[in-house]
């Protein structure tokens, strides 16, 4: 791709990499587009935050950007980037029509991080089902995020599963669609071996509704036939923005003790014997497992957990949905040193074959250089495109002018 490009970033939120995978996904984005010597501007409607890095020290331009406001068209007017990427479909549908409007030149790209209608359509149904077998799909969830990934010129996906769930289920093309894992690599420092490490861990930002699920089915479900195994077994709970609920399950004489959010996770992974993590649904690539990898930790989790890393046969620990199944992969992975060696070799060998950034980024720069280069025929090439493109840039256009009149008075 073309050096001395600028870029602006429109996040949801200002990114906390050491929160979540997201903030991670979008940090490893950054240092891609650096390193292409990119000017960088990020922009966010959301609060600062005591716990996001500090893009400034990294020469990154920071703005706050207000909804439904001409303010923002004179912003991205001056600025008039070459590439605009949007973190998630929610800054999409409420900027795009705006940076369609006033830099229609602009190659714009949708950062998914997930996909959030599927992770929507899976928690609904474990609420009303308790079980993911009769998923609806088809939902408003649904129609307004394929919608922004067709407004968009390049939808990047961490999960290869998902592509495959857009071509497959709604027959959008792969054509538009960009399948960008987060990365991740053995810790260059050293790992810790079976008789170093103890107890077991659960980490996740509590901000996200299935780590919060997650926990709950761990401390309900799950650890009180783990202890009847192993009496003196603990488990320790890590993550940012633990609500009460989370907090009230701490309970040493149950060995289930909360510590909420540390600052550096992979230190307090490299010391856990074995990672438990019982998401009962979800989307996208889960960090806690690949950091559980990198650190060579054997890790006990869901199908739900895998999807879009490994398959069960060749997972690094233990995977499956039955809750018996679960207590026995984790007391056989925290007693049993051969057993949990071949897990740890495991853990490295997915790494390296699936989640290291250059088997990746190559592929990356040239479909990014192939499309903006050809950036005209491509968008007559995706009529689909220009259709919904122009509905929304006319239904948006005038609901954010109402509210933007409407706030005047």
């Amino acid at each position: 791709m073309k050096l001395n490009q600028s870029l602006l970033i429109i996040g949801k939120v200002w990114p906390e990499p050491a929160s979540s995978a997201a903030g991670i996904r979008i940090m490893q984005l950054i240092d891609f587009y650096q390193s292409k010597e990119c000017h960088i501007t990020f922009a966010s409607t959301a609060k600062e935050s005591e716990f996001q890095i500090d893009l400034k020290a990294l020469g990154i331009i920071t703005k706050f950007i207000e909804l439904n406001s001409i303010s923002f068209d004179e912003f991205v007017c001056n600025l008039n980037p070459d590439i605009v990427l949007f973190d998630r479909f929610m800054t999409e549908e409420q900027f795009g029509w705006r940076v369609t409007e006033q830099c229609p030149n602009a190659f714009r790209i949708l950062n998914t991080e997930d996909l959030h209608f599927l992770r929507r359509a899976r928690q609904l149904s474990i609420k009303t089902t308790g079980n993911l077998k009769n998923i609806e799909l088809r939902t408003d969830d649904t129609v307004r995020e394929i919608a922004s990934i067709y407004r968009s010129d390049l939808t990047l996906l961490v999960s290869d599963v998902e592509m495959d769930i857009l071509n497959s289920e709604f027959q959008v093309p792969k054509s538009i669609l960009f399948h960008l894992p987060v990365f991740s690599k053995k810790n260059l420092g050293s790992i810790p071996s079976f008789d170093s490490r103890e107890g077991f861990m659960f980490i996740g930002n509590f901000y996200h509704e299935p780590n919060w699920d997650a926990l709950r089915f761990l401390k309900e479900s799950i650890w009180p036939k783990i202890r009847t195994k192993l009496p003196e077994a603990v488990l320790n709970v890590y993550g940012a923005y633990p609500s009460q609920k989370v907090l009230d399950f701490h309970n040493p004489s149950q060995g289930f003790l909360i510590h909420g959010r540390v600052d550096d996770a992979m230190n307090v992974t490299l010391k856990s014997k074995v990672s438990l993590a019982p998401l009962r649904f979800g989307a996208g690539i889960k960090g806690k497992l690949l950091e559980a990898m990198a650190a060579g930790t054997p890790s006990v989790t869901t199908l739900i957990g895998i999807e879009g890393m490994a398959d069960a046969q060749n997972w690094c620990g233990i995977v499956t949905d039955s809750v018996d199944e679960f207590v026995n992969g984790a007391v056989s992975l925290c007693t049993d040193e051969i057993l949990w060696n071949q897990a740890q070799l495991k853990g490295f060998e997915i790494l390296l074959s699936r989640f290291e950034p250059e088997i990746h980024l190559s592929n990356f720069e040239s479909r990014l250089t192939s499309t903006q280069e050809n950036i005209k025929a491509y968008r007559k090439e995706h009529f689909i495109q220009q259709l919904v493109q122009h509905q929304t840039l006319m239904s948006n256009r005038f609901l954010s002018k109402w509210i933007e009149e409407k706030n005047k008075s």
